[in-house]
């Protein structure tokens, strides 16, 4: 049966269009700029070109929906968009199949002192303002902005979905934790976001989870405080050095990534050079001596003379001066072999 246009009673209701109004129409006239279309009144729509994705195939006879999105253009038509109302429809269908404990992105179109609004296609979304995100304090900043939550009623009647925000950040943090528990492990390194600067240390965000790095950790120079290293909002690389996972605390270092001055200085060494340095301990079996570019390392006693019966402290004295030839330099475990040198 053909469909027929009660323009009487179109009539009646044509001064309550506004925006927003979905509508069923057909396209009447085709020009190079948009269409002339139907939607059941004496004045009719004008539907741009753009809201046409295939525009070359479209013909007169054409019906679809669409939306308003103008009172009127200069020529005192309502302009209508059919991006706007394929957009709707679907979103309407993927309302249709929503669960409880579905996730719903949505933006925020309205907010008030009880709840937060939004639309997905036909249906309304509802906030109550204890279900919305732990980190917004004014509802009123919502507006405009999108979020992410889950369905906690739905009904289709009444074509409403009731959401919760706080419910979704609440499972996203556990899941958060729970995997950050699993791949956390001694040294392992990690990238964390400076969150806040105190005189004892840094709070470091990593992965959602707080960590910490003690002013001790952050440089193997002595500093007042931990702004001369890091900036509050950097991200940085650290090593995790103690785990609590009763007390949900972690340790981290930043200096454990920097070269450190002892290593720096052992690498400017080359074996069979001879060097001036101090002796700044003495042991049972030999001296530590202290070069002059900061470099420590042992000199034992089989290297200090080729007697068997002198003791070490028999042949050098406690800060006392002394030369001695490069042995051995050991990178990886950051250790050097001396010779007394005359």
């Amino acid at each position: 049966m053909e469909d027929k246009f009660n323009l009487e009673a179109v009539d009646k209701t044509f001064t309550t269009y506004k925006r927003g109004q979905m509508f069923d129409g057909v396209v009447v006239i085709k020009r190079e700029n948009g269409c002339i279309f139907n939607i059941g009144g004496k004045n009719d729509a004008f539907l741009p070109c753009e809201e046409v994705e295939d525009w070359e195939n479209l013909k007169i006879g054409d019906r679809f929906k669409v939306v308003i999105i103008n009172n009127k253009n200069e020529e005192g038509m309502l302009v209508v968009s059919k991006v706007i109302a394929d957009n709707q429809i679907i979103a309407t269908q993927n309302a249709n199949k929503l669960k409880i404990g579905s996730r719903v992105t949505f933006v925020v179109t309205e907010a008030n002192k009880q709840e937060l609004k939004s639309k997905m296609g036909e249906y309304n979304i509802l906030v109550p303002i204890g279900e919305i995100s732990m980190k917004t304090r004014d509802p009123y900043k919502c507006v405009g902005r999108q979020f992410e939550g889950v369905a906690t009623e739905i009904n289709r009647d009444k074509k409403l979905i009731i959401i919760s925000i706080k419910m979704l950040e609440k499972q996203i943090q556990e899941n958060n934790e729970e995997m950050f528990w699993r791949s956390i492990f001694i040294n392992k390194i990690v990238k964390g976001t400076v969150k806040k600067i105190v005189d004892f240390g840094i709070f470091v965000d990593v992965g959602g989870f707080d960590c910490f790095c003690h002013i001790s950790n952050l440089s193997y120079e002595r500093i007042s405080n931990p702004s001369e290293v890091v900036k509050e909002g950097e991200e940085y690389d650290f090593r995790v050095i103690e785990i609590d996972k009763e007390k949900k605390r972690v340790a981290l270092s930043y200096k454990a990534l920097l070269e450190s001055p002892k290593l720096k200085a052992i690498k400017e060494l080359e074996e069979g050079q001879v060097y001036e340095g101090v002796v700044i301990k003495i042991l049972t079996f030999g001296a530590i001596i202290k070069l002059e570019n900061g470099a420590t390392g042992l000199l034992h006693i089989k290297n200090a003379t080729e007697a068997n019966n002198k003791q070490i402290y028999e042949i050098v004295k406690l800060d006392e001066k002394v030369k001695v030839e490069v042995l051995d330099v050991d990178i990886e475990d950051e250790k050097v072999s001396f010779k007394l040198v005359g």
